[in-house]
């Protein structure tokens, strides 16, 4: 399979950092005639003497200081030199990858002014699976993630460092492996490939389509968690759910209903009158959930609009000006990763109050202690729930925005940043986080399913459950848990609970 350079939506950038999936080439002619146009118009602007930002001038601070037209093409592999400053550890090939394939698609939409070589050339690294070594630290979200990008670019051009196996080698190397040229960039070439927000609208893909599924499994969880507790599906109802129109909120109700449709569970004790209400993460799960659900539709509506977006700096407009903007600028794309992650912790805090009432004796309506047969001897998922108050507890800290956050650079040019790179990589910590929780969440409420036998739970709740049980055994004794969670976290990141449930939910 192959991608349009000019189809490039959510789902296809998806598939090229996850699938490996190429991008076509030779390019269309249409997207050839916009790429040459602006080449020539920068071409004739670099003859002369008037002042083009990053292409006569310095860059930053530096935009004042003339550039001698002989030093204009190492201008160009200078700066990669110098912005490919980040430190730590390397980021993960998904990322990397979505980041090449959006920059060829900002390039080869023909507002650049670079040449049909360079965009056939990042192609072409991307599509022979020359991964750049990106490391985490760098990014302040302004100009655009210009320390990410410098290490994709100073891999194009021969120089840097590129992953193998997960080991670092020199970028040449790998690129001749290939068979591929390091690129010899022409003037604004080098700042072309740097400027723009690539790294955090790849973050908010990815996650978006990971918190996709967590969303999904949290509605199970959830579903498990409030039959086994005794809770009641009364508060589901369509008819409640309509005076308050979210449709977030809607749609987790009518899921919620639908999970615990035939439950013999429920039906034993909807009339028994144990409690007037529920506690409010059994009862309140669908206004929880669904805010959430809503935050991501939000986000991922920014995404597609990024995904249309030109955020290079100068451009060249239809009519030939050559322009500076401030569209690097990640600031809707750090709102939005800052919403995500607030979203997303929410789902894990209200997930650890659920199984905190499970596991009390005292809240869990005839469940033995910490859900084991025989505790005092046993522990049962008692230290289980305090990973998950720990999870929890942590991406409280996590979720505080740092788009709030910023720090002037560059002699106070640029004296505000969105730092949204740092928004995406506390967002990618929170969803692991969640993944785990929701695993305990799971865990719990199996054990707790089951030792409401002989009553029998709901057909979906019961398929997820048994789909659990393949990899992990009711628990009549102390296990090794941290072994159980983790069998439960691959069933999770490989959407198999959900997949276990898909036929109940229409």
């Amino acid at each position: 399979m192959q991608a349009s350079i000019e189809q490039l939506d959510r789902p296809t950038i998806l598939a090229i950092a996850r699938h490996e999936v190429c991008i076509a080439l030779p390019l269309p002619p249409r997207t050839v005639r916009r790429i040459d146009q602006a080449r020539q118009r920068v071409e004739a602007l670099a003859a002369g003497e008037e002042p083009i930002y990053g292409v006569t001038t310095g860059l930053g601070a530096l935009a004042t200081t003339a550039i001698a037209p002989a030093h204009r093409r190492s201008l160009q592999h200078a700066l990669l030199r110098s912005h490919a400053a980040g430190v730590g550890p390397t980021i993960e090939p998904e990322t990397v990858r979505a980041m090449m394939a959006i920059r060829a698609k900002t390039l080869a939409m023909g507002y650049s002014g670079v040449r049909l070589q360079l965009v056939e050339a990042l192609i072409q690294m991307l599509n022979a699976g020359v991964l750049p070594a990106v490391p985490e630290h760098g990014s302040l979200g302004a100009s655009g993630d210009l320390a990410p990008l410098a290490h994709i670019a100073l891999c194009l051009c021969g120089e840097g460092w590129a992953l193998v196996d997960g080991e670092r080698i020199a970028a040449l190397a790998a690129l001749q492996h290939h068979g591929l040229t390091p690129v010899e960039l022409e003037v604004k070439e080098g700042l072309s490939l740097i400027n723009g927000t690539d790294g955090m609208l790849s973050m908010l893909i990815l996650g978006l389509d990971r918190l996709g599924e967590l969303l999904d499994t949290a509605d199970l969880t959830a579903a498990m968690s409030i039959e086994a507790g005794f809770g009641t599906d009364r508060v589901f109802q369509d008819a409640l759910h309509r005076l308050r129109p979210h449709p977030g909120q809607q749609a987790v109700a009518t899921r919620l209903r639908r999970l615990l449709h035939g439950s013999a569970i429920l039906a034993h004790h909807r009339k028994s009158g144990h409690l007037v209400q529920d506690a409010y993460s059994f009862r309140c799960t669908p206004q929880v959930h669904g805010a959430a659900r809503d935050t991501a539709e939000h986000a991922a509506r920014v995404a597609e609009r990024e995904l249309q977006a030109v955020t290079d700096n100068p451009v060249v407009l239809a009519d030939g000006r050559v322009e500076s903007s401030g569209n690097f600028h990640g600031e809707p794309l750090a709102f939005a990763l800052d919403f995500l992650a607030i979203a997303a912790a929410e789902l894990g805090a209200i997930a650890e109050r659920r199984i905190d009432r499970l596991l009390d004796r005292h809240r869990s309506e005839g469940l033995p202690a910490f859900l084991t047969p025989e505790p005092g001897t046993n522990s049962g998922l008692m230290i289980a729930h305090y990973t998950g108050a720990a999870l929890a507890e942590e991406n409280r800290r996590l979720a505080s925005p740092a788009s709030v956050g910023s720090l002037p650079t560059s002699a106070m040019h640029e004296d505000h940043n969105s730092m949204g790179w740092s928004a995406g990589r506390k967002l990618f910590r929170i969803l692991d986080n969640i993944t785990a929780l929701l695993a305990i969440e799971a865990l719990c409420a199996a054990q707790a399913l089951d030792l409401r036998a002989p009553l029998v739970p709901a057909p979906a709740t019961a398929n997820a459950r048994e789909r659990l049980r393949r990899e992990v055994p009711f628990r009549t004794r102390d296990a090794f848990a941290a072994q159980d969670i983790e069998a439960v976290i691959d069933l999770i990141d490989h959407g198999a609970l959900t997949e276990a449930t898909r036929a109940h939910l229409g």
